[in-house]
């Protein structure tokens, strides 16, 4: 958390304000969920541009690259560095 109990990224920067969604929490306590040193499924809420989606990790929403995968807005993703690099039950 950063100063004041606002939800900050990996860099210690404050979260992005994602547009009618509010908060968008790209790290949970210390640790991205998404840039641990395990893969882990995630649900793609909203696909971005510039190849970005938000998910949902089960402890909140954050911003990852789809770059390498062809994912839509449901699919099941395995993320890993913040990096799709595969689509689950596909």
């Amino acid at each position: 958390m950063g100063e004041g109990g606002g939800v900050t990224t990996h860099s210690g920067q404050p979260a992005r304000q994602s547009a009618g969604a509010g908060t968008t929490a790209e790290c949970y306590g210390d640790v991205c969920i998404t840039c641990s040193d395990t893969a882990v499924e995630v649900t793609v809420l909203r696909l971005l541009g510039d190849a970005l989606a938000v998910v949902d990790t089960g402890q909140g929403e954050e911003e990852v690259s789809v770059a390498l995968v062809e994912a839509h807005p449901g699919d099941t993703i395995l993320v890993h560095a913040k990096e799709a690099i595969a689509i689950v039950g596909r």
